[in-house]
């Protein structure tokens, strides 16, 4: 899993759901000083996350999810499924 294709993720699921990306880039925050998401909007991108790339983010760490710059929820996803597929070997 590489870095770049987990941010185009990102960013795209981000366009899709009708917020402008244009602006974005990996030192953006999701929260309210940089994509401002709702907390919705923070579980979607989590649920697809967890469709795509089988790596689940707990209800109570969406807070903590949207603090996050999309660099560093890029991070945390690649860490998480890493450590799922060392599990599973």
């Amino acid at each position: 899993m590489q870095k770049d294709e987990v941010t185009k993720f990102i960013l795209d699921a981000l366009s899709t759901m009708n917020y402008d990306v244009s602006d974005v880039t990996v030192d953006s925050p999701l929260g309210p000083s940089g994509l401002d998401l709702e907390s919705l909007s923070v579980a979607e991108i989590a649920i697809q996350v967890e469709d795509t790339y089988g790596v689940r983010f707990e209800e109570d760490e969406m807070e903590t999810v949207a603090l996050l710059t999309i660099s560093g929820l890029v991070d945390e996803i690649i860490k998480r499924a890493s450590a799922s597929a060392a599990l599973s070997d």
